[in-house]
């Protein structure tokens, strides 16, 4: 028995055959720098295309037959409207970030050159999405560079599982989670390899845990994260005494920092701290915390008086 759904779907995928039909019954296509719900605005940057244009437009919209499989939230933009003989509204697509084409099947769809398409329009007077782009390119840049970053400040002996920790997501969420949960079970059961003492383990993380509190673009990737799993997984009182053992070092008083403000910490064991660790850590931030450290001291973490 034949799924009259499953071939609905089948027939409805976006191909770059699709494309072209539409685009070759095309009198007129208008190019909106804004999403679809914004098109009317009149003070919007449009591109109208006409003629042998847009046989070249249509080249440059080919894409990835059978799509992605999945549908983004987000509205897109520019919006791609498509006229016919008779002026009417034949099709009206989105660009995806600036990669995929939306709306000429049931799912989204990725452009075999997308920045071939980004220069085109650039070149006719659309240049946002090619700033788009470039600020893209850039904040990968500087992620890629954190994520180096991080990598190089791993234990002796963790550099290459950190690579695996801190490998980038990919398309297949599900794929890279799986990938994600091995690599961080290896980092558990390398650093209990490698530090098998819980003091001298707990200092390494403390030290590899502050990193993230330096970084420019601040907040905590995945990869920071699965560091501070590792300290929440130690016990709060060796935790408390790796700091005492020995002086610590400004990076394993960043960390300490870190790990003390997180939920885990403070909803098992308040703000406070016990001394000396609170007034090393209260005087570390106090000269030479970073901004969000001297906040969190003024919301009374770390044991110190609320002053905000």
């Amino acid at each position: 028995m034949i799924d009259r759904e499953t071939v609905r779907m089948t027939e409805d995928v976006p191909t770059t055959a699709r494309v072209h039909d539409v685009l070759n019954r095309a009198t007129r296509v208008v190019i909106v720098e804004a999403s679809p719900d914004k098109v009317d605005s009149t003070d919007l940057t449009r591109l109208v295309v006409t003629g042998d244009e847009i046989a070249d437009l249509a080249r440059h919209l080919a894409i990835v037959d059978g799509g992605t499989g999945d549908r983004c939230r987000c509205n897109g933009w520019p919006t791609i409207m498509v006229h016919g003989p008779d002026g009417e509204l034949t099709a009206c697509w989105t660009l995806h970030h600036q990669t995929g084409l939306r709306g000429i099947g049931n799912c989204d769809a990725d452009l075999r050159d997308g920045p071939a398409l980004t220069e085109w329009l650039a070149q006719r007077g659309l240049t946002r999405s090619q700033d788009v782009q470039e600020m893209l390119a850039e904040e990968e840049a500087e992620a890629e560079q954190r994520r180096m970053r991080w990598i190089q400040a791993a234990p002796a002996g963790l550099a290459d599982v950190a690579a695996d920790v801190s490998r980038p997501p990919g398309r297949d969420d599900e794929a890279w989670s799986r990938q994600l949960d091995d690599a961080r079970d290896r980092l558990a059961a390398r650093i209990r390899q490698h530090y098998p003492d819980a003091i001298e383990r707990i200092r390494a993380l403390l030290a590899w845990a502050g990193i993230c509190s330096r970084e420019s673009t601040g907040g905590w990737k995945w990869y920071d994260m699965a560091v501070m799993r590792q300290l929440h997984d130690e016990s709060p009182d060796l935790v408390l005494g790796a700091l005492a053992a020995h002086l610590p070092s400004p990076a394993q008083l960043d960390g300490a920092s870190e790990l003390f403000c997180t939920v885990e910490w403070t909803k098992a064991h308040d703000r406070h701290l016990p001394e000396p660790q609170r007034s090393m850590l209260i005087g570390h931030i106090q000269a030479d915390g970073t901004d969000a450290m001297r906040r969190r001291l003024s919301w009374g973490y770390y044991g110190a008086e609320r002053t905000a």
